[in-house]
């Protein structure tokens, strides 16, 4: 609870995956990688439970073992891959209702991005809930080396280079010159319960922004991104070392 707010924290994992089987489960340093998400949900000041949605009974087993609730199994219907994400949080919402219990917000936490930290969701629930305008945030991290303006394609018949919009006026930009862009990360998304559902999306004209480093946004969807995590937890204070000296040289630039 945070200003006498309830929050709920939702973290879905179904039992199906095509790019890496299972990937939900899959050990990550010691621990299944579900796991991370969960203990990192623990670990908020403010998330007043900790549910776990999935189809998977071995899922479920896992996830009640490192402390998470899993109050009912989702219905198959949900776990398809074709279900979207907005009818399993509206299942949730629902079920609870029936149980008549409510929640002011709602807080979906991936376990596919285990690499979020209990301050980056309770730093969101904070500037979420002391925005009166914002109804949702969600994660975002700085496009870089797949900034737009480094993007093309290929004419089919002359197989010559063109920019996105067709023309061929190619600028090559130092990275400071480039201008801010974006991308939906999937680290933490973060709504008012109305107005999801209301709007039944967490993107609209009321979101904000959270920003996380480049370091954080990567997603378990295949093998290659469960070995750069594990390889990134290795490495975390030397990342983290870097980062401050990076930081500490553009104030003393300034």
């Amino acid at each position: 609870m945070y200003k006498g707010k309830t929050i709920l924290g939702l973290i879905p994992a179904r039992g199906g995956s095509k790019g890496l089987p299972r990937k939900n489960i899959k050990p990550l340093l010691g621990k299944p990688l579900i796991a991370w998400t969960i203990e990192q949900a623990l670990a908020s000041k403010y998330l007043d439970r900790v549910i776990v949605s999935t189809d998977d009974k071995e899922i479920a087993e896992i996830s009640k073992k490192y402390g998470a609730e899993v109050p009912f199994i989702r219905p198959k219907e949900l776990a398809r891959d074709d279900s979207t994400t907005s009818d399993v949080i509206l299942h949730v919402l629902k079920w609870f209702e029936e149980a008549e219990e409510k929640f002011d917000y709602l807080a979906l936490l991936e376990p596919t991005s285990p690499l979020r930290e209990k301050d980056d969701i309770d730093k969101c629930i904070e500037l979420l809930i002391n925005n009166e305008a914002a109804k949702s945030i969600v994660s975002v991290s700085k496009l870089e080396s797949a900034h737009p303006e480094f993007n093309i394609i290929i004419d089919e018949k002359s197989s010559f280079i063109k920019k996105i919009d067709g023309s061929t006026d190619f600028r090559i930009l130092k990275r400071q010159d480039l201008s801010s862009v974006y991308f939906f990360d999937g680290t933490i998304y973060i709504s008012e319960v109305k107005a999801f559902f209301k709007k039944q999306t967490f993107y609209h004209n009321r979101t904000l922004a959270y920003i996380v480093p480049r370091w954080k946004s990567i997603e378990v969807d295949e093998i290659f991104d469960l070995i750069c995590v594990e390889a990134i937890i290795k490495n975390i204070e030397k990342i983290r070392f870097n980062g401050t000296v990076k930081n500490n040289m553009k104030e003393y630039e300034n």
